[in-house]
């Protein structure tokens, strides 16, 4: 019934602030019905009944709604060269640093940052700005909950510091969390803040054209403040950071001229 499913579509908001409404229905209420049939419910009604008497099933079901393609420490080459070369550099100049995580999807960029800077800065002095254009992934991100093929490349001790495992999920402390401040932005359209220390943006910038990537390279260029350095991913180099005021420091990293 409709009324069923608007009703489970509230419960799912309420609890969780993800809003089912901005899916595809008839595709959405297609996975959901294959998902809870296999639960052994027979309505949305049922399955209502079920995640509040059961909280692994609703882990089960974030899980299942938001197509994650993220991981922590992707590339983790990359991030040791974020650790042993990039950050002690900046933290010479100042130990408050602003960061911004562009295009940040379900979270596992920003608060792979935290848990790596809390190496350098006790966790009450770390703040991470965290966007994204999908309101639905940064609700996700908010609720710090992930799948074990996320935390492939956390090194160990960083994953039993920071994480807890609840049946076959694991939940971000409330510590990492309370670093990361999380907002809507559309990168093309919405203004970018100044003088940041670190802008990460990665696996994104493959998504857009030509001509927009410039547009968001100089968008870039100028919300870092002078010596601040760019981290992009691993299809993304910048050929001509001159052109943008940049110079590269290492694969992937670009230093503001």
């Amino acid at each position: 019934m409709a009324e069923d499913y608007d009703q489970f579509k509230e419960y799912i908001y309420r609890k969780t602030g993800i809003n089912l409404s901005l899916y595809k229905e008839a595709q959405m209420k297609r996975r959901l019905t294959t998902l809870y049939q296999k639960k052994g419910f027979k309505s949305f009604r049922e399955y209502t009944l079920g995640l509040n008497q059961q909280p692994q099933l609703l882990l089960e079901l974030l899980d299942r709604m938001t197509i994650n393609v993220s991981e922590f420490y992707r590339n983790s080459k990359r991030w040791q060269v974020l650790e042993q070369k990039i950050l002690p550099k900046l933290m010479e100049n100042s130990r408050h640093l602003k960061i911004w995580s562009a295009a940040c999807s379900t979270g596992e960029e920003p608060y792979t940052m935290a848990m790596m800077l809390s190496g350098f800065l006790p966790l009450s002095k770390i703040r991470i700005l965290a966007t994204d254009l999908d309101e639905n992934v940064i609700a996700k991100a908010k609720l710090g909950v992930y799948s074990e093929r996320s935390l492939t490349e956390v090194p160990e001790q960083v994953a039993e510091k920071f994480f807890s495992k609840e049946g076959a999920f694991y939940l971000v402390s409330d510590e990492i969390k309370k670093t990361v401040t999380f907002k809507k932005q559309n990168l093309l359209s919405d203004p970018f803040g100044l003088d940041y220390d670190l802008i990460i943006c990665r696996n994104v910038l493959i998504y857009f054209t030509e001509e927009a990537k410039d547009q968001l390279y100089r968008k870039f260029s100028s919300a870092l403040k002078t010596g601040g350095i760019l981290f992009v991913g691993s299809t993304e180099q910048i050929f001509n950071p001159l052109q943008f005021g940049l110079e590269t420091v290492d694969t992937f990293f670009y230093r503001k001229i």
